[in-house]
């Protein structure tokens, strides 16, 4: 707290626009100077300060356009060097957070105040600022963290803190999600370096699996057979794994038959969809029916 409060009082004293505003109204107060006299320093002030100020515009001008031309630049070369999407959405983030604050203190020099104070007072501040956020560091961590270990990269489908999407961009606080409904979930690195997180671009393959559940009394063979003979006519199921159908349960009220094949990532939601109405429609036309909760009352 104390080196942050000399660190304020150095940027005051850095901060006086007005060199001789003291000496100015101890002239005044004592007679010593005329009003013509006053009213020429301050316009003199008003001229140097208008400088500085103009200087400042055209550094922050300058300074911006720079900044988006090196942003280009970066970008351009990590795609031309091709680098990871997951390790250049990074860097462009953290290089464009960087230069932004260096035009920062750029147009805080150009107005005419001592960097180094404002320096010293920016440490301070963030010193303070980090122990406040330090939620942030540690996502910064994080990201670096996901960077090297690359648990998932730009493009990969990932379930992880309760949401599932694909993975847009990995900034340096915060991994961007698109959901299968469109959504842009930010969930915090540190939270995905250090949380359970399942990758499903990582592996070809993706088992599909269904619970069908049919009547007590039903053919379950001929259900079986019907189930795997639309599969088998499905190209998209693979034969190895082959295809399983099986009684895993009587239930209260239905006999429920699990179903699983196997089908490539970009399949799978297809199949999924579109063999639960072909099993619907199959047993539908071989007069297997499917049950409902129901409730037998014995009257003595």
């Amino acid at each position: 707290m104390i080196h942050l409060l000399q660190s304020a009082e150095i940027a005051a004293d850095s901060l006086k626009v007005i060199p001789h505003v003291e000496k100015i109204t101890k002239d005044i107060a004592e007679g010593n100077v005329r009003w013509d006299q006053v009213v020429t320093q301050l316009i003199n002030w008003g001229l140097d300060a208008g400088k500085h100020i103009l200087i400042a515009l055209v550094v922050y001008i300058i300074g911006h356009y720079l900044i988006k031309l090196l942003n280009f630049l970066i970008a351009r070369f990590l795609e031309r060097r091709k680098v990871e999407i997951s390790v250049q959405t990074f860097v462009r983030s953290f290089v464009s957070i960087t230069l932004q604050v260096l035009l920062i203190i750029s147009v805080v020099g150009a107005l005419g105040v001592n960097t180094t104070s404002f320096a010293a007072l920016l440490a301070s501040f963030g010193v303070a600022i980090g122990m406040a956020l330090s939620g942030n560091l540690q996502n910064f961590a994080g990201g670096i963290i996901i960077l090297f270990l690359k648990p998932y990269k730009v493009g990969d489908w990932v379930e992880a803190q309760g949401t599932a999407g694909t993975v847009q961009a990995i900034q340096i606080f915060h991994t961007i999600l698109l959901t299968a409904d469109g959504k842009l979930i930010y969930v915090p690195n540190g939270s995905m370096s250090s949380g359970t997180i399942t990758n499903y671009t990582l592996t070809p393959t993706r088992r599909a699996d269904w619970v069908i559940g049919i009547e007590y009394g039903e053919d379950v063979e001929k259900a079986r057979q019907i189930v795997l003979d639309i599969l088998k006519a499905d190209a998209r199921v693979k034969d190895n794994p082959a295809p399983a159908v099986v009684l895993s349960e009587l239930n209260s009220s239905s006999v429920d038959m699990t179903i699983r094949c196997w089908v490539t990532n970009e399949d799978y939601w297809d199949v999924l969809f579109e063999t639960r109405e072909k099993i619907y429609n199959a047993f539908n036309a071989a007069g297997i029916s499917f049950p409902f909760p129901q409730v037998t009352v014995h009257q003595a």
